[in-house]
């Protein structure tokens, strides 16, 4: 795995630890977690394709 591929990957665990951590703690609704995730996962996989 590539340093910048790998980087991303620890990034992308890092930002949805944090939005379920929130998610759970009631400090966002699931609409709104699930859309931060998604643009997580946007951002992963432009990472990976880039």
């Amino acid at each position: 795995m590539s340093d910048e591929l790998e980087t991303a990957v620890e990034t992308f665990l890092d930002d949805v630890d944090t939005a379920y951590g929130e998610y759970e703690q009631g400090y966002a609704d699931a609409d709104a977690t699930l859309a931060l995730v998604m643009s997580h996962i946007e951002d992963l996989r432009d990472e990976y394709e880039g």
